[in-house]
């Protein structure tokens, strides 16, 4: 389930919606193995020694069912959402847990990634912003550096609306040619007028 469209502001577009990278449940679920393996070895054995271990080995696994449950709702419940106003960061099921940063005070973003992290494409975001917040640290994000360029792009563009007056900016040539052959692939357009709107485009350059 994404980011609740009621909560945006009027006129906000979600640009990315995040849960955290999969890492996030990495120990849970590795709990899970032998506690799994402790269970299969309890069906081999008999008797009175069989019924205890296989008593021990169901609590256990409640047990850790229920562990990796409140993990699972904690990842369903975590949101980094760019929007084109905004980063908000949201998580908690019951009692919640948000920070919201503008992007007009956004003024450095920096990615960091261990050995390991950048084998599981994974990683931390350090986003540096003016006012009282200060330095916030983003953890677990996956593909942090295509995030980090979307965040920069994003802040640009919202830069570019200010000085214009709230003005969003045409779209450069070559985007309005791209989106342009993505419907015509699509079969929303033929290619003839494809090409007819392309060279009207070009010749405007």
């Amino acid at each position: 389930m994404g980011y609740p469209q009621r909560l945006l502001l009027d006129g906000e577009e979600i640009v990315l919606d995040l849960r955290p990278h999969w890492w996030f449940l990495s120990k849970h679920i590795a709990v899970g193995v032998p506690v799994v393996a402790f269970g299969v070895f309890a069906l081999t054995l008999d008797g009175d020694t069989g019924t205890v271990v296989g008593w021990l080995a169901a609590a256990l696994f409640v047990v850790w069912l229920l562990w990796f449950a409140a993990r699972l709702l904690q990842w369903l419940s975590t949101h980094f959402v760019l929007t084109s106003e905004r980063l908000i960061y949201r998580k908690g099921l019951v009692a919640k847990h948000g920070r919201d940063v503008p992007l007009n005070r956004v003024n450095n973003i920096d990615m960091s990634q261990t050995v390991f992290e950048r084998i599981l494409r994974s990683g931390d975001l350090l986003i540096e912003s003016a006012g009282e917040s200060g330095q916030q640290r983003f953890t677990d994000i996956k593909r942090p550096e295509y995030v980090q360029r979307e965040i920069n792009r994003a802040v640009e563009a919202n830069d570019v609306r200010e000085r214009s007056g709230g003005i969003p900016a045409a779209p450069s040539v070559p985007t309005q040619i791209a989106e342009l052959a993505a419907l015509r692939d699509r079969g929303l357009i033929s290619d003839a007028e494809f090409q007819a709107k392309k060279a009207e485009l070009l010749n405007r350059m």
